[in-house]
C-alpha cells in the first residue's frame, strides 16, 4: 500500500480514536450541551462529519463530493438522536472512508476529483479532509473537557507529563 494512504488513515483513525474516546466519557446530556448561542455540541459535530464523510466519500472518484441528497444546513440544528443511532452512523461513515481509502492506487492519487465544483487532486481532496476531521475532532475534545471540569482525564500527554512519556517512549529509566 502506498506510503501517503497509509498515513492519512492513521491520521484518520488516530482522529477518529480521540473523537470516540471522548464520546464515551460523556452522558447523553453532555453530547448535545453547547458551549453557546451559535456553538455546535459534540451531537451536531458528529452529526456534521458523519454526512460529509458520507458525502465526499461515496463515488469518491466519479461523482462531486457534495452531494445533491445532503442537507448540510440541517446537520447543524439541535435535534435529539439516540447515542446507539448517532454512533451507528457515525461508525458507518468511518467503514465507507476507511474501506475507499484502502482501495485506492497510486496512480488514483494524481487522478482529479470535485468538490462544489473545485477541481482537487485525490491527494489534495484527502487533504482537506483530514484537516477538517481533525478540527472539528479538536472541538470535540475541548467541549468534553469542559463538560468534565477537573475530573477530566487527558486523553495524549498530560500536563506535567511530557518527562515521563518520553523517557517511556526512549526506554529510560
Amino acid at each position: 500500500m502506498n506510503t501517503y494512504i497509509q498515513s492519512v488513515i492513521k491520521e484518520f483513525t488516530d482522529g477518529k480514536a480521540l473523537a470516540d474516546k471522548t464520546i464515551a466519557v460523556l452522558s447523553d446530556e453532555q453530547l448535545s450541551w453547547n458551549p453557546g448561542e451559535g456553538s455546535n455540541s459534540i451531537s451536531i459535530i458528529v452529526r456534521h462529519i458523519t454526512a460529509n464523510i458520507r458525502s465526499r466519500f461515496t463515488d469518491f472518484l466519479t461523482s462531486d463530493g457534495e452531494k445533491s441528497w445532503r442537507n448540510r444546513d440541517g446537520e447543524f440544528e439541535d435535534q435529539v438522536v439516540a447515542r446507539e443511532d448517532l454512533l451507528q452512523a457515525w461508525n458507518e461513515s468511518w467503514t465507507l472512508l476507511l474501506d475507499l481509502l484502502n482501495t485506492l492506487t497510486e496512480a488514483d492519487l494524481e487522478r482529479t476529483v470535485y468538490i462544489r465544483g473545485q477541481a482537487h487532486t485525490v491527494i489534495q481532496a484527502v487533504n482537506r479532509q483530514v484537516a477538517h476531521y481533525s478540527y472539528h475532532i479538536g472541538q470535540m475534545v475541548l467541549i468534553g473537557k469542559i463538560c468534565h471540569g477537573l475530573d477530566w482525564k487527558s486523553l495524549s500527554i498530560p500536563r506535567g507529563g511530557s518527562q515521563a512519556f518520553n523517557d517511556g517512549m526512549f526506554g529510560r529509566k
